[in-house]
């Protein structure tokens, strides 16, 4: 068995936006595993967001 590894790009950061990507990707059996933001030095808002899953598949 091997990790297999997801990643996904949120290009508008908002709650909503983050929130309606962790419940697709989990209702497709992968799980959550870290989320890294893009700054801007003009904004205190994130510009970007990479979230990454992983889940277990046969090798």
């Amino acid at each position: 068995m091997s990790i297999r590894y997801k990643v996904v790009e949120i290009g508008m950061v908002t709650d909503a936006e983050v929130e309606k990507t962790l419940n697709h990707w989990s209702a497709e059996g992968w799980t959550f595993d870290t989320m890294q933001f893009a700054m801007r030095d003009s904004s205190k808002r994130p510009s970007m967001a990479f979230v990454t899953f992983t889940r277990n598949e046969e090798d």
